[in-house]
C-alpha cells in the first residue's frame, strides 16, 4: 500500500483520498453515526423511566407502610 502513494504529493494523501472516502462511504457513516445516537437516546430514556418507576414504587411503599390500618 505504500508503494502506491510514494511519490505522491503530500495533499493527496491528507487531503484528496479522506475527502474521496467521505464522499463514497459517508451516507454509511451517517446511518451509523446515527443510529448508534438513537440507540444511547432509547437507552438513556429507559434508564429515566426505570429510575423513576423505581422512586416513585419506593416512595408509596414507605409511606404506605408507615401508616398502621
Amino acid at each position: 500500500m505504500r508503494e502506491i502513494f510514494t511519490g505522491l504529493p503530500w495533499w493527496v494523501k491528507w487531503i484528496a483520498v479522506p475527502v474521496i472516502a467521505l464522499v463514497v462511504f459517508g451516507g454509511l457513516i451517517a446511518s451509523v453515526v446515527g443510529f448508534v445516537i438513537g440507540l444511547l437516546f432509547k437507552a438513556l430514556v429507559f434508564v429515566a423511566l426505570v429510575g423513576g418507576l423505581i422512586y416513585l414504587v419506593r416512595k408509596f411503599t414507605a409511606s404506605s407502610s408507615s401508616r398502621d390500618w
